[in-house]
């Protein structure tokens, strides 16, 4: 298989986040809006986000990203070779994004689908070794809400925490409607099932909108990950909770994809169910 390859096209802000006493571990409840200043904001923070067939909406989503008062935010598209030309399109993205002496954006291609896992795992492998601060995992399908992220990155700068987690399930935390009852029910249990396994009282286990820093990263080494697909998540969130992290869980309102399908498939299902056993029973021996 060919290599992947990296390539780049050539004052305090308000925080619509929470305000108050912030814990080191738990989670946020609060929603006013709180300064972050400056030096914060110029934080070297990288977006990583895998794409497989999203040219419907990674443009709407890159603008909000590239359009947020973060100054130090760079955001890394990691495509696998999607056949709908994505990243072609994320490269034209780039051109449009960067200014001489600026890069803003950048796509790493990789020579075919991989899984998710893997995607993540190249993706910020290249984050570090670009001098990232902070690296945050997120869909390009327009799930994830842009307009938390100055929030996340004021929670991690404030806390001193490792990873913070955009959380579905804490208060203040939702599923959107437009997912219907059988799935919102589907994914509640699915991080239910996981709490109990691994004994966590990590509220989202399964979700993907997370923000680490580089020493928590560097820590991990998520190139060791055993899980190819949607179960990273959950494998990268215990094994830092295993090395004594404290994580804190930001509430987001987690909505319907914007376009295109699911890549949920029946493999990643089982991989997602039988992982926590598998993280169980390797912690115990």
């Amino acid at each position: 298989m060919k290599p992947a390859r990296t390539t780049t096209g050539t004052g305090p802000t308000a925080l619509p986040g929470w305000s108050g006493a912030v814990p080191r571990a738990g989670r946020v409840r609060r929603r006013t809006p709180l300064p972050l200043p400056a030096e914060w904001a110029a934080t070297p923070l990288t977006v990583v986000m895998p794409t497989y067939n999203e040219a419907l909406t990674l443009p709407v989503v890159a603008d909000a990203l590239l359009a947020l008062p973060l100054p130090g935010l760079r955001l890394l598209v990691v495509d696998d070779a999607s056949p709908d030309g994505t990243g072609r399109l994320a490269e034209r993205l780039a051109l449009r994004h960067n200014a001489p002496g600026r890069p803003r954006m950048a796509v790493l291609h990789r020579p075919g689908k991989a899984g998710l896992g893997r995607a993540y795992a190249a993706g910020m492998r290249q984050a570090l070794a670009d001098g990232a601060g902070y690296v945050l995992q997120m869909d390009a399908d327009g799930s994830h809400p842009t307009a938390v992220v100055p929030a996340m990155l004021g929670v991690a700068r404030s806390t001193g925490a490792g990873l913070v987690i955009g959380s579905r399930y804490v208060a203040g935390g939702a599923l959107s409607a437009e997912w219907g009852l059988h799935r919102r029910l589907l994914s509640g249990c699915a991080n239910l099932y996981a709490q109990a396994v691994l004994a966590s009282r990590v509220r989202d286990l399964t979700g993907g909108f997370n923000l680490w820093s580089a020493q928590t990263l560097r820590a991990l080494r998520p190139g060791t990950a055993g899980s190819a697909g949607y179960a990273f998540q959950m494998e990268l969130k215990y094994r830092a909770l295993r090395r004594g992290c404290r994580p804190v869980e930001v509430p987001i309102t987690f909505t319907e994809r914007r376009a295109g399908a699911s890549k949920m498939s029946a493999a990643v299902q089982v991989e997602a169910a039988l992982l926590p056993w598998r993280l169980r029973l390797r912690a115990h021996r």
